[in-house]
């Protein structure tokens, strides 16, 4: 790999890093579970591109950084349906008229 798109694709990353942080700090507190909901979908597609990354037979590097892919955002679905789950069960009536 040249330099130039390897660099390239560090200043995207970086770029991204920081804009996230920046977004994510400016949302109130009260918005937070319902944006890391929509999140969801998102690393739903970052599983499918991880997948497709395992399967494509590139370098030995690229599936490991393909399986590291599929691994965290697979967390990052089951932690963030949990998160809802949770967070709907605070608005469901209790049993027993409580």
């Amino acid at each position: 790999m040249e330099f130039a798109p390897l660099l390239l694709l560090l200043f995207a990353f970086t770029l991204a890093a920081f804009l996230g942080f920046e977004l994510i700090s400016k949302v109130p507190s009260q918005l937070h579970t319902p944006l890391m909901s929509g999140a969801n979908a998102i690393s739903g597609i970052t599983i499918v591109g991880a997948l497709i990354a395992l399967n494509a037979g590139g370098p030995g590097v690229a599936r490991w950084i393909g399986l590291l892919a599929l691994i965290f955002a697979t967390i990052n679905v089951v932690g963030g349906y949990l998160v809802t789950d949770r967070m709907l069960a605070m608005f469901r009536k209790k049993k027993g008229g409580e």
